[in-house]
């Protein structure tokens, strides 16, 4: 096993989407762990003040090559990382071991015609929000004592695949822009491989947010993590699987939330089948008993995201994933 750190830096760092062709950040081996640095912010740093900005940062701003710029997306991600020996049909086991704001600062955006209701709220809005670190919370609106605590998370874990120049904004099977606030430390994630090596790409730090993501951003936050990655060559997985300390998750997207809330049901049962030995009829009746299923978020269109939480405490053994 070998400590990685990976820095974002004009080199490090791609904006807007995904793609196969990007040249990789680091090469990793399974098992390898990294330290990784992401920014957020790209297109309103101009905007932002002091404590948001860095000389890093500002230089990713000023400076990132056409060639990392690969999508229409807002968002700027730390990779790709490559797995070595990762090829189609293999699964990447993403462990979060550490996840923690970088800056004392965030922002959260109104964006015309996005949101839950961009018929009401139709003047774009930038908000800076203060961290406080110390206490682990951040207080909104200023001046109000209403005090959110902060439980971060990276909104977007995703890997490659064939399609050239993919936008940051839809999640799907690759994982990507999950925005799913339940993956923080201790949590696993398992993202299906489609091209070789995997191409694991990280970012969209979220200092706080509420399921469904509303207004389409939470509280978006430059972030620091620590992850280790496993090849698994042993889970057949077409869609994402998350793991936290208390639950098993399974995601769902699709352009309507039913479509989006069907998928996960049956990825919920197709797991019980699978690791549980149930009969798929038990593990639908199962489902109506005990797995909470919740809106991910309802702003990242076209896809739109649910995601099941079956309680590990229900179950007579530990699965072993």
């Amino acid at each position: 096993m070998t400590h990685h750190v990976l820095k974002a830096s004009c080199q490090t760092v791609h904006l807007g989407g995904f793609s196969h062709q990007l040249e990789p950040a680091l090469i990793i081996t399974s098992g390898d762990v990294i330290e990784v640095e992401t920014y957020t912010g790209f297109y309103l740093y101009k905007q932002a003040p002091p404590d948001f900005l860095t000389p890093e940062f500002l230089e990713i701003c000023q400076h990132l090559p056409p060639q990392r710029k690969v999508g229409p997306g807002p968002h700027l991600l730390t990779g790709p990382i490559y797995v070595e020996n990762a090829a189609p049909g293999d699964v990447l086991e993403v462990k979060l071991e550490a996840i923690s704001p970088r800056l004392p600062v965030g922002f959260n955006a109104i964006r015309p015609g996005w949101g839950a209701l961009p018929q009401q709220f139709t003047e774009p809005r930038l908000r800076f929000i203060p961290l406080d670190l110390e206490k682990g919370v951040a207080e909104f609106p200023n001046g109000s004592g209403i005090e959110i605590p902060l439980r971060p998370f990276f909104g977007i874990l995703g890997t490659a695949t064939a399609e050239t120049g993919r936008s940051s904004v839809p999640p799907g099977n690759y994982g990507g822009n999950i925005d799913n606030r339940e993956l923080q430390a201790g949590s696993r994630i398992f993202l299906p491989v489609f091209v070789p090596g995997g191409l694991l790409s990280i970012g969209d730090g979220h200092s706080a947010q509420g399921d469904g993501e509303i207004d389409v951003t939470a509280i978006e936050t430059s972030m620091n993590g620590t992850v280790q990655v496993n090849l698994r060559q042993d889970l057949p997985l077409t869609s994402p699987l998350a793991e936290t300390p208390t639950h098993i998750i399974t995601m769902g997207f699709g352009e309507t939330l039913d479509q989006a809330f069907e998928f996960a049901l049956k990825q919920m049962i197709s797991f019980l089948e699978k690791f549980v030995g149930l009969t798929a009829e038990d593990a639908y009746v199962l489902c109506s008993l005990t797995v909470n299923f919740h809106i991910t978020q309802v702003v990242n269109r076209p896809h739109k995201g649910v995601h099941g939480m079956l309680p590990k405490s229900v179950l007579p053994r530990v699965i072993e994933l």
